[in-house]
């Protein structure tokens, strides 16, 4: 039986991913989409071909076809429509981050808890055979001790201006309130976060971070630089900017006995190239263009994660240790000292 979804949120990330996956995903059917506008809703249904679109959140939750409902709201509201969602009985997949504060992040887990449906995240990242390749060889202790990780995500387009308008669909990415007071450590940063606790299967300890935001004078950031301490020891150099379109966006994985490197892997599009070489593993591989590749297959976990009454691959929990990074490392970034993570339980 196909899963009936719901969207919460019309912006350009549902119009140009999440709608489009959920067409292209086996048994998974878009029933409606919630907007402020009411006409705007209207608009985004006849364009995906969704059954209906609302204006009104407890219209758009009466309706029976809805089983899930994908939260793409400003990140300030997914805790609020979370609670709605999971009310309602329905199952909730949040786009990333998962909350602009700690304590959000956690009502939001006991709130799907409390009410027995699942949460998933958005890290469609986890999807990349590349990265699922890098998780496998650090599992096997193909590559010997881990010592260093390095990712990257940067983008833009040459010529953009540094300050986002203010206005339009875009303004909300430049108010720091909305923003839980961070922009490309929220948008970007936090996918490579993530990759880092996936692959190493460990979470986050500590973190330093340097930026060109988090002062009065310009409170949102436009590029970061991250290192974060695992459990045993790894340092994970990250960093993450907008206003950078020439950058490859490559996640390497470093150890005593060999290397794993993903060229252009971390990038929502599955595309990109591996090379493994270690003392017992040497191979290439290559993944064309696809946009909506990755997508797909998070949608198809949890609408699998659902019918097998499991958890889906990026759960409630991972949106939460997520949050504790990034709120650490803002925190860094403003104080200008490391910052240890005290893990939270809902």
């Amino acid at each position: 039986m196909a899963l009936g979804w719901a969207i919460i949120g019309a912006g350009m990330h549902p119009q140009q991913k999440v709608a489009p996956a959920i067409g292209l995903t086996p048994d998974a059917e878009l029933i409606g989409v919630l907007s402020r506008d009411q006409s705007r809703a209207d608009a985004f249904a006849e364009a995906h071909g969704a059954k209906a679109g609302y204006s009104n959140i407890d219209n758009m939750l009466a309706d029976s076809r809805i089983d899930a409902v994908f939260v793409a709201s400003p990140n300030a509201s997914h805790v609020g429509h979370t609670a709605r969602v999971a009310r309602a009985g329905k199952h909730v997949l949040s786009e990333k981050p998962m909350a602009t504060s700690v304590a959000d992040a956690v009502t939001m887990v006991r709130d799907c808890q409390a009410n027995g449906v699942k949460l998933g995240l958005g890290f469609e990242l986890r999807f990349h055979p590349a990265h699922r390749i890098a998780r496998d060889l650090v599992s096997q202790g193909r590559l010997g001790r881990v010592r260093l990780l390095q990712g990257h995500w940067g983008r833009g387009e040459r010529g953009e201006p540094e300050h986002l308008p203010r206005s339009g669909l875009r303004g909300w990415w430049e108010d720091p309130a909305a923003m839980g007071g961070g922009s490309v450590i929220m948008g970007l940063g936090v996918h490579v976060f993530d990759l880092a606790r996936f692959v190493m299967g460990q979470e986050v300890t500590e973190v330093i971070a340097m930026t060109d935001g988090q002062t009065d004078a310009q409170p949102l950031e436009h590029i970061a630089s991250m290192a974060l301490r695992l459990e045993d020891g790894t340092i994970a150099n990250i960093s993450c900017g907008r206003m950078l379109p020439d950058t490859l966006n490559n996640f390497t994985v470093y150890g005593t006995d060999g290397r794993f490197t993903g060229t252009a892997t971390v990038w929502e599009a599955r595309m990109g190239d591996a090379e493994v070489v270690s003392e017992t593993v040497n191979r290439k591989e290559s993944w064309e263009y696809d946009y909506l590749a990755n997508f797909v297959d998070e949608l198809a976990d949890f609408h699998n994660a659902i019918k097998e009454d499991r958890e889906p691959a990026a759960t409630g929990i991972d949106g939460l240790r997520s949050t504790e990074i990034n709120s650490a490392v803002i925190e860094s970034a403003r104080t200008g000292r490391a910052v240890k993570i005290e893990r939270q339980t809902p």
